[in-house]
């Protein structure tokens, strides 16, 4: 097979063509770094590698892209990468970023789990298992969530007196309104302990 074109795009993008038709787009780095030109003769393991070396490029490149926005941890980034560019790309993307100190699983599981606790006054359980759900080892979210767990039955008061506060008139809201509670994780224990100070209200 001979390359007999290559077209540079946007985004760092070349479209190459094999034996006079349009074969696939690949990182223009990669590929100058590859040696690769018009003219060249290439077979398929050579190619493949090409595509190798291409992915993990853009994937480095689209990881830097989505932490501009926020930070995210590893777990985040591989499996946004993943679907774009195959999971050996996106992991070794996402351990160049660990690697440079822009993805720290540990403290972006602090700052998540500050933000859950101080805006959304989550319970501890449901801290847990949002960070979870971001790919946070159980030993971090443990020693985060023992940190900064606040006062549960502070955390219910306040939203008691903020999100629900027209929400206790009768028997009916206050039932929905415990089920409210304990869909943020909040222990039936701690949601009755508190809302029985409202009973006189």
């Amino acid at each position: 097979m001979q390359i007999t074109a290559i077209e540079e795009k946007r985004k760092g993008l070349s479209a190459v063509y094999i034996d006079g038709e349009y074969a696939m787009k690949l990182d223009t780095f990669a590929l100058a770094k590859s040696g690769v030109k018009v003219g060249s003769e290439i077979d398929d393991d050579r190619l493949h590698e090409i595509v190798i070396e291409s992915n993990l490029s853009r994937a480095k490149e689209k990881a830097l892209y989505l932490l501009e926005y926020r930070s995210r941890s590893r777990n985040e980034l591989v499996e946004k990468i993943k679907p774009l560019y195959g999971d050996d790309a996106a992991e070794a993307a996402a351990d160049k970023m660990v690697q440079l100190g822009l993805v720290d699983d540990e403290k972006f599981a602090r700052d998540f789990a500050e933000e859950l606790f101080r805006r959304k006054k989550y319970a501890p359980k449901r801290v847990g298992y949002e960070l979870l759900r971001k790919g946070i080892d159980r030993e971090i979210i443990d020693e985060v969530i023992e940190e900064l767990t606040p006062d549960p039955e502070e955390q219910i008061r306040s939203l008691l007196e903020t999100k629900f506060r027209n929400k206790l008139g009768d028997i009916k809201s206050r039932r929905k309104t415990a089920n409210a509670l304990a869909a943020l994780g909040y222990s039936y224990y701690d949601i009755n302990s508190v809302l029985s100070e409202y009973e006189d209200e």
